[in-house]
């Protein structure tokens, strides 16, 4: 019986020192995992693969991305915020879920606040395109024009609360631009619908538009991002005009609020570093995305600033949420 409890009294006295090495067990430990609000090829999707394949070669470990599209990212997001806080699952997504969601749908599947920034990666800056049946060839003459012309002319979108639906909106509210919108459901869609006249005009990616740029299908005016862009040097942004403009997509790595500090901070160092590694910008750059790569503070000054522009446009253009 004595020796039974001096057993047990070791035991107990080994736990202290048994603990602390579970916990320093090297992270990933398991393989982890992104969700990813859009469906395979989307944009999400295509930066969630390019930027998984060379991460998680730096962390060591596996990443499996999965596909979790619907609700303009709420799906993903529902997910994301239904598991634990283990470091072990994240989610690639625009901002969406919370700039647009919040303003736009009465009822989400998350609570925003669940939601933790770890780095963003990358943005996506869209392109205001016109049919060649405008006849303007610079920004300066499609305002003038669209001025001139009140009512006359159509845009098509990818959907009502997109970016390409806000940033006509913030442009027609800014520059007082009398245009209809015409909404589809997608740029599968709205493209299409450019190239054969039937809106004349539309934002959309610039792999989009290149082979009808090329062919001179359509006219690029101007970019909706902050600062020129890289695919369209030679364009001016819009915030040209409208000081302070910048709806260009933003796209990151979100994780469940309350996540340990410490991998919060090796996933941000190293998927910065994945996103500044020269073939993975030229792999971005080729579906029309630029490599961005900041921590967890930028990234949520960015979503705050997005927010509140989202939530100005849906105010000015009236629209309602569903």
């Amino acid at each position: 019986m004595t020796r039974k409890l001096s057993l047990v009294a070791l035991v107990i006295a080994l736990i202290p020192l048994i603990a602390p090495a579970q916990a320093q067990a090297p992270y990933p430990a398991q393989p982890i995992r992104f969700f990813v609000q859009a469906a395979a090829g989307g944009l999400p999707d295509t930066v969630a693969r390019i930027v998984a394949r060379r991460l998680q070669e730096r962390l060591n470990g596996t990443i499996i991305v999965e596909n979790r599209p619907g609700a303009n990212g709420g799906v993903a997001a529902a997910a994301l915020t239904a598991g634990p806080a283990d470091g072990y699952t994240f989610t690639i997504t625009d901002g969406a879920i919370f700039s647009i969601n919040p303003v736009l749908y009465r009822k989400i599947p998350y609570a925003p606040a669940d939601l933790l920034p770890v780095v963003l990666l990358a943005r996506a800056p869209l392109f205001l395109a016109v049919h060649p049946s405008v006849p303007v060839k610079t920004m300066d003459e499609f305002i003038a024009y669209v001025h001139a012309n009140p009512g006359k002319l159509n845009y098509g979108s990818s959907g009502v609360g997109s970016t390409h639906h806000l940033s006509m909106e913030a442009l027609k509210a800014a520059l007082k631009l009398d245009i209809t919108h015409v909404p589809f459901k997608g740029t599968g869609e709205s493209v299409p619908a450019l190239l054969g006249g039937h809106v004349e005009a539309a934002f959309s990616a610039y792999p989009s538009l290149s082979g009808a740029i090329a062919t001179h299908r359509v006219t690029l005016l101007a970019t909706n991002a902050a600062q020129r862009s890289p695919q369209a040097p030679d364009l001016p942004p819009i915030a040209d005009y409208v000081p302070g403009f910048d709806f260009a997509p933003i796209i990151g790595i979100v994780t469940r609020a309350g996540t340990p500090q410490a991998i919060v901070d090796k996933v941000a160092a190293e998927a910065i570093a994945t996103v500044k590694e020269p073939d993975v910008i030229r792999a971005l750059a080729v579906v029309g995305v630029e490599s961005v790569g900041v921590g967890p503070a930028a990234y949520a000054t960015a979503l705050k600033e997005e927010t509140a522009r989202a939530a100005d446009v849906v105010r000015i253009a009236g629209i309602q949420p569903q």
